[in-house]
């Protein structure tokens, strides 16, 4: 049975509403929800539209702004490029399936690191740093793993998007378009 998404409200005044307690929230209380695995909605309360993308991206921006960024310049130049490319839509499954992959090692780390100091042990950035280095070898292991899982993903979508395009203009009379890739016999000799 599926539990039903916590609704919140947002008001023109930009408040929200949480409706599970009745009460106004902020931003930092809904991190605190996601941080939480707490499935909820944010609504527009006047006109019923889904504002939960808009704001999560608020979040990322305030965790972008303060402290230590997660993204460079250089990679946040990058996603904008594709907005609008013909592989927007590819990328984001692509970057989503890239994030699951790390989460799967990092709950790999984090139920060695359990099984190191224990489930009460509070794991401090310092703990971490020294299992890290005490888990060098395995992590290289499950990083190359990962990275390969990321290439293998690349390049299937790669190949996906080669075989759409061949069925799409297969109909169409190019020479020499259904072909072999090999080059001519006299580049051969050469």
């Amino acid at each position: 049975m599926n539990k039903a998404k916590r609704a919140i409200k947002k008001y023109p005044n930009r408040r929200l509403y949480d409706t599970a307690n009745s009460g106004y929230i902020t931003l930092a209380d809904v991190k605190q929800m996601v941080l939480d695995h707490i499935d909820f909605q944010v609504i527009d309360a006047k006109s019923g539209d889904d504002l939960t993308r808009s704001i999560l991206l608020q979040i990322i921006l305030e965790e972008e702004s303060a402290g230590m960024p997660m993204f460079s310049s250089e990679m946040l130049a990058q996603m904008i490029r594709f907005y609008g490319n013909a592989l927007q839509g590819i990328m984001g499954n692509y970057m989503e399936q890239n994030v699951k992959a790390f989460l799967t090692i990092q709950n790999k780390l984090q139920e060695q690191a359990k099984q190191i100091y224990g489930d009460k042990m509070m794991l401090t950035p310092d703990l971490w740093k020294q299992f890290l280095q005490m888990q060098a070898p395995a992590m290289q292991g499950m990083l190359g793993n990962y990275l390969e899982q990321s290439a293998k993903l690349f390049m299937d979508m790669q190949q996906r998007m080669h075989d759409q395009t061949r069925g799409l203009f297969t109909a169409f009379p190019f020479p020499n378009f259904g072909a072999s890739q090999e080059p001519p016999e006299d580049d051969k000799k050469r």
